[in-house]
């Protein structure tokens, strides 16, 4: 499953909801799982999603939201997951709509209660433009969308007062079984005795099953003797449920497990507690020191506290990289919020946007130097906090400025990460709160032109890049007149003016030159490269060879890819095959690196027009057509690349009779992206990708030649099942061995295969 976080626990239970959840989601295209917080709607739905992944030719895909603030980003999130970037002529829900039309997939979208309005309407378009979709959806209330089926997450089963504790582990509760397997995790000697196994049932029972619940309190036993966990919690359900005759609610004996562990720390730890509340999704440690020091906590105590709430099960460790990152699961968090006063939480949150600031500014100042790749991957995991910060940037007094400094500084970040309209909307809006003719606006301003001209809005870039000019020029800021100059001759270029292009990026340069603004030279060389190149003029050799020679100096991996990238063009272009092809796959492996989706859609085309074999050139030429669906910009449909895949695709048309031809092509369409770029930089046909010819069929069995035959026309399991008379779970085990003996990953393969190969109908 795409972007799911690993299970850093085992899974307990849930049986009898995994068999309903699945019977459901066979007659419904939208499963939505309700409950309280705590209930282990999340841990429910990443293992059915898991489970049911098979079913899915297109895959299963997680959206996590409870990070996402603001309704407007929904789309652009739910597009970033499934792994596209944003198109230049459509909006994001538009997309969403194209890209799902014709896919199976399943769409598991994860905490929605916050942003229930945006969710209900999204997935309403969604569900009637995709009818091949499934989603699976957690939320604390249901979406109120039509054609919605909900399923109310029960909290898990708890043993029957005077009932034993089965001394069969299968047969035990699940409550029981959950309790004993956290415990046993933190005192491994931990096991049910006729001593204690009244005290486990009690406690299972007075935390009514609920996952969370037995979970803060099963840590415990590190300090604890169970029978004073079961002593306090009897103390604390008692004090919250005095006055009150009804049985107490669950979320209250939730709130009470959870207020429970928080009077079980120290008081730096809930003072720790409470700051990092302020967080929006994972950090690191270095973030946590700035912001939640102070006072009584000083920055080097921050570590041991965390290593305490870690041990407590409060924080949730992450590992990744060269650095771990930290986080409060939502319900957590909440009761952070809700104890943060008014004048701690205004400290605190000012210490946040400032931390988040600093390191803006920072990565900007580093960003064309040796920590290229790791600035890019540092401020793509800090999004969710990025955008926080911003938010209060332009939402208090008097910082209006430097939240539109910080937004400039990002804007080649958010080209590079594919969040072109996000990345305008934050620009807009700072740019709406200063008006005043500034360095700072004037930055802003070509920043947010770029992102539109990558968007292919460029008239709406084209008046923003006349202002930046009058501001430079008013302001004695060369800078801004040297962008200026830059981004409007890429603006040129794009529009197919490669002559007109080239004056501007070379004013460019020149004033880029005179700063000594490494960033600015090498994209001015790369402009200038491309334009040469489509007009064939002879200096595109030199302007690449630099280009590539001013990143390298720098030590800047992601824009040494594309100047590989262009060099590879070049060569190309002047009939240097087997030396673009070497500079290309170098470009790749990079972008690989840096997950640059466009950047290997580019490189990957390039490779395909550059191949020896007409096959593989196919194959090639239909893998990158895949991941430029997922691109979608415009300068690929009507700009520069055009130019160059016209004669390609007219070339090996005349070579292969139009069947083979979309064979093959479906052949490079069916490859993942990584698999994609394993075979664009092998000399090796792809693995696990048979073509039908290649396929050994002489394995099936006469039944499963039929079932090939109903995948072939479309049919679901549960079709194919119902028209079969057997039951779907046999239907999907036959689908199963189909797949496994043919070599193939996925239906639409076994469907190709059956159509060129009629002589095995059944």
């Amino acid at each position: 499953m795409e972007h799911a976080p690993a299970e850093v626990t085992s899974f307990v239970g849930r049986k009898r909801e995994r068999s309903q959840a699945k019977s459901l989601l066979s007659d419904t295209r939208l499963l939505t799982l309700t409950g309280a917080g705590g209930v282990g709607k999340t841990r429910l739905v990443l293992r059915l999603a898991e489970e049911l992944s098979r079913a899915f030719p297109d895959g299963v895909w997680l959206v996590e939201l409870a990070s996402l603030r603001d309704g407007e980003l929904l789309p652009s999130t739910v597009a970033d997951a499934l792994g596209l970037h944003e198109q230049a002529t459509r909006l994001p829900t538009s997309q969403l709509l194209d890209y799902l039309a014709d896919k199976r997939l399943l769409l598991v979208l994860d905490n929605c209660e916050h942003l229930i309005e945006s969710c209900g309407q999204l997935v309403a378009k969604l569900m009637k433009a995709a009818p091949g979709m499934r989603i699976l959806a957690t939320s604390r209330q249901a979406l109120g969308v039509p054609g919605e089926t909900v399923f109310t997450v029960p909290p898990l089963p708890v043993p029957e007062p005077g009932t034993p504790i089965a001394a069969d582990v299968s047969r035990r509760d699940d409550a029981v079984q959950l309790l004993v397997e956290r415990v046993a995790a933190v005192s491994p000697d931990f096991a049910i005795t006729s001593e204690n196994s009244e005290m486990v049932a009690r406690i299972c029972r007075r935390l009514d099953g609920i996952p969370l619940a037995i979970e803060l309190a099963a840590v415990q036993m590190r300090s604890l003797p169970m029978a004073g966990i079961l002593e306090r919690l009897d103390y604390r359900f008692e004090l919250l449920g005095k006055g009150r005759r009804e049985t107490l609610p669950r979320h209250q004996t939730l709130r009470a497990a959870i207020e429970w562990s928080y009077e079980l720390c120290s008081a730096d730890e809930k003072l720790l507690w409470r700051r990092m509340s302020v967080f929006v999704g994972a950090c690191d440690l270095e973030a946590i020191e700035y912001v939640c020091s102070g006072g009584a906590i000083a920055a080097g105590d921050i570590f041991d506290l965390v290593a305490g709430l870690v041990d407590k099960s409060i924080i949730f460790l992450q590992p990744g990289g060269d650095q771990s990152r930290y986080r409060l699961l939502e319900t957590i968090r909440e009761f952070g919020v809700e104890l943060l006063d008014p004048a701690e939480a205004a400290v605190v949150h000012a210490r946040h946007w400032q931390y988040y600031r600093d390191l803006i500014r920072r990565a900007d100042l580093d960003f064309f130097a040796p920590r290229q790749m790791e600035w890019f991957v540092r401020l793509r995991v800090d999004q969710p906090n990025l955008r926080a910060a911003l938010e209060y940037s332009l939402t208090h007094p008097g910082e209006a400025l430097a939240g539109l400094e910080s937004a400039a500084a990002l804007h080649i970040f958010w080209v590079a990460a594919g969040r072109l309209r996000e990345g305008c909307q934050w620009l807009r809006r700072a740019l709406d709160l200063n008006g005043e003719p500034t360095r700072a606006r004037a930055h802003a301003l070509y920043g947010c032109a770029y992102l539109l001209i990558v968007l292919g809005e460029i008239d709406a870039a084209m008046p923003m890049l006349k202002e930046t000019r009058a501001l430079g020029e008013q302001l004695g800021d060369a800078s801004a007149c040297a962008y200026a100059n830059l981004w409007t001759g890429a603006a040129v270029m794009y529009r197919g003016d490669f002559s007109g292009a080239i004056p501007l990026q070379e004013a460019a340069l020149a004033g880029h030159r005179s700063l000594d603004d490494p960033f600015g030279i090498y994209f001015a060389l790369r402009h200038l490269s491309m334009a040469a190149t489509a007009l064939g003029d002879p200096r595109a050799e030199s302007f690449e060879e630099e280009c590539l020679a001013v990143c390298e100096a720098h030590g800047a991996d992601l824009s040494r890819s594309w100047a590989l990238w262009v060099i590879g063009l070049g060569k190309w272009r002047r009939g240097d095959v087997a030396a673009s092809a070497a500079r290309v796959r170098e470009a790749l492996r990079l972008k690989a690196v840096a997950d640059d989706l466009a950047g290997e859609a580019y490189c990957i085309e390039l490779l395909a027009w550059a191949a020896d074999d007409t096959r593989r050139a196919v194959r090639l030429y239909g893998a990158a057509h895949t991941i430029w669906e997922k691109v979608g910009s415009t300068l690929v449909e009507f700009g520069y690349i055009k130019r160059f895949r016209d004669p390609f695709e007219q070339r090996v048309r005349r070579e292969l009779n139009d069947d083979v031809y979309q064979s093959l092509l479906r052949e490079g369409r069916e490859l993942s992206v990584d698999d994609a770029i394993a075979y664009a930089l092998s000399e090796e046909e792809p693995e696990g990708a048979p073509s039908a010819a290649e396929a050994d069929t002489s394995k099936l069995t006469p039944r499963e030649q039929e079932i090939a035959e109903l995948i072939s026309q479309g049919l679901s399991n549960k079709e194919i099942a119902a028209r079969l008379l057997i039951s779907q779970r046999t239907a999907e085990g036959h689908v199963e061995h189909i797949l496994a003996k043919l070599g193939y990953s996925s239906r639409t393969q076994i469907a190709v295969w059956f159509a060129e190969n009629p002589e095995h109908r059944a």
